[in-house]
């Protein structure tokens, strides 16, 4: 079955979603932009009958270690192998890294694909968010013309819900650390409309660490922006408002009875119900939340994102974004990610590793406990991976040609290992994967048809999947 979405007559980015919440600060709600400029919804909101009713990616920026972390290689040459040892699981005959300890007990609940590949280039996240393997040289700037990413496609197949985005990411558009906008989780030629509902985020440390190589937890929790009312406007004086507004749309849609009109109510409503009463925006309020849980998360800006991710979970979210960034230009720490082109085994050990092992287990405990793991898909995803060897920086640098990535929960078969890297994790030895059968596979789980076919801005049909399948050897 082939599903057609966006129109060959309509690709007008429309406004953001973050200038839509500007409608908390009330001044926007008497006089709200042109609805025309909007796209129109879907005809009928999708069915979400897939063994996944949300997933939480958490986005390793920069291209991780993956031969340091889940495909160790303890008999390859120490140039190649790092200064790890493997440790086994609850899962038999998988094992993953000594500093993932926490991670081990999770493996039958899991599968590690070893295979990934992609000839994109480095520092391109398109492929990982979208499945287009295509190179891009500039990857400072968003276009118009990039492919959607899998968020972005939920977005659109969320229909006319007002009450709820099924699209969020945390706790910055991506390439916020360094200054610029990193292409790959926006909605691409759909129209951005359809982009994520962005986080913002004011990250610090305690303090400057002494050490360039030992940094200090990076702190901070992400909001949504303008979603909070001006002191002098009471939910009274708001709900005057409303109605105002209501009265007058309705005499402008007697003149102007128009899908895009409806689409700008949609994006309307949803602002609204925001500000006022919001399962979304409750997610956020990490007061509310036992201390004792907000420490298990640890106390990094990634850490209480994949707290307020697994509250989303809740909220009714389908797609919820983690980015672990790099803040080289906001912030001037350099080794807050996992570009390791130096010292990448000290890094490991003394920050990276520690900090994911807890996250991640934190989070899959709170979902096994709530009972949202059996319906909730956990991806711990990288834009690449790092070189086979060494380098003389005790550094791994840019590699795109073999590294991995963990599924874990819904619909996965735990305690699998598909596909193999060869001796020195360069390249794939066996089952090869792309992008697009990544992509693909999520999108299986999530209950959509990978075959479902997109316009591009010519009015060209392009598919999804983008070539890709899913990986049913990982599949329950």
């Amino acid at each position: 079955m082939l599903t057609m979405l966006g129109s060959r007559r309509q690709f007008c980015d429309g406004i953001t979603r973050r200038e839509t919440l500007k409608v908390g600060t009330i001044s926007v709600l008497g006089g709200l932009g042109l609805p025309h400029l909007l796209q129109a919804a879907p005809e009928r909101e999708h069915v979400w009958n897939g063994k996944a009713k949300s997933v939480i990616c958490l986005y390793l920026l920069g291209g991780a270690p993956w031969q340091d972390m889940y495909d160790l290689k303890p008999n390859a040459p120490s140039e190649v192998r790092g200064e790890f040892k493997p440790i086994t699981t609850n899962a038999p005959g998988i094992e993953v890294c000594e500093h993932l300890p926490l991670h081990a007990k999770w493996m039958d609940r899991s599968a590690i694909v070893r295979s990934i590949n992609h000839r994109a280039g480095c520092h391109n996240c398109i492929p990982s968010y979208t499945g287009w393997e295509v190179p891009e040289t500039d990857l400072v700037n968003l276009k118009s013309t990039h492919p959607p990413s899998m968020g972005s496609v939920c977005e659109y197949l969320n229909g006319s819900r007002a009450d709820s985005p099924a699209y969020v990411y945390m706790p910055c558009y991506l390439g916020w650390g360094q200054a610029i906008r990193r292409p790959g989780p926006t909605a691409g030629f759909l129209g951005s409309r359809f982009d994520p509902l962005y986080t913002e985020c004011a990250p610090y440390v305690d303090k400057p660490p002494e050490d360039a190589y030992n940094p200090q937890p990076l702190r901070g929790i992400p909001h949504i922006p303008h979603t909070r009312l001006d002191q002098e406007i009471t939910l009274d004086r708001l709900n005057g408002r409303h109605s105002l507004l209501q009265q007058l749309d309705a005499e402008r849609q007697r003149a102007e009875r128009s899908a895009r009109e409806g689409s700008w109510t949609l994006q309307r409503e949803r602002a609204w119900s925001l500000i006022t009463s919001s399962k979304v925006r409750d997610a956020f309020d990490l007061d509310k939340v036992d201390p004792r849980v907000r420490e298990r998360y640890t106390p990094t800006l990634f850490g209480q994102s994949a707290l307020i991710a697994r509250r989303l979970v809740e909220a009714g979210v389908r797609f919820i974004n983690v980015t672990w960034d790099c803040y080289w230009e906001r912030l001037k720490l350099q080794l807050h990610c996992w570009d390791t082109h130096s010292q990448n085994c000290k890094l490991l050990k003394d920050y990276n590793l520690p900090y994911l092992d807890a996250v991640y287990h934190a989070l899959m405990q709170d979902l096994a406990d709530s009972g949202l793991l059996d319906e909730t898909l956990v991806v711990v995803m990288s834009d690449f991976g790092r070189t086979p060897k060494i380098n003389a920086n005790a550094g791994r640098d840019h590699w795109t040609y073999c590294y991995s990535m963990l599924f874990s929960g819904a619909g996965i078969r735990g305690g699998t290992v598909y596909g193999a890297s060869d001796a020195h994790a360069a390249y794939p030895a066996s089952k090869p994967v792309s992008t697009a059968d990544i992509c693909c596979t999520i999108y299986n789980l999530l209950g959509i048809d990978h075959a479902t076919l997109v316009y591009d801005p010519v009015g060209r049909p392009m598919s999804i999947s983008h070539g890709g399948s899913p990986i049913k050897g990982i599949l329950s």
